[in-house]
């Protein structure tokens, strides 16, 4: 089970990965603004990476130590 919860937050944690740098170039889906502006979202996107790798990484080392 608790394999299952780490795979399940470096899921998670990966998808997020993925939304906000879509957000981030592009501005779908959370509307970042036009891309290559300035934007006041950018800084929210920044931190939502930072906060998911900080969130894959825990579910990495915890996988590795359920092991």
């Amino acid at each position: 089970m608790e394999k299952w919860l780490c795979i399940g937050s470096i899921g998670v944690a990966v998808l997020f990965v993925l939304l906000f740098l879509i957000d981030f170039f592009v501005g779908f889906p959370f509307g970042g603004g036009v891309p290559g502006y300035e934007s006041p979202f950018t800084l929210v996107d920044i931190g939502g990476l930072f906060v998911a790798g900080i969130v894959a990484y825990q579910g990495w080392n915890a996988f590795r130590d359920v092991r």
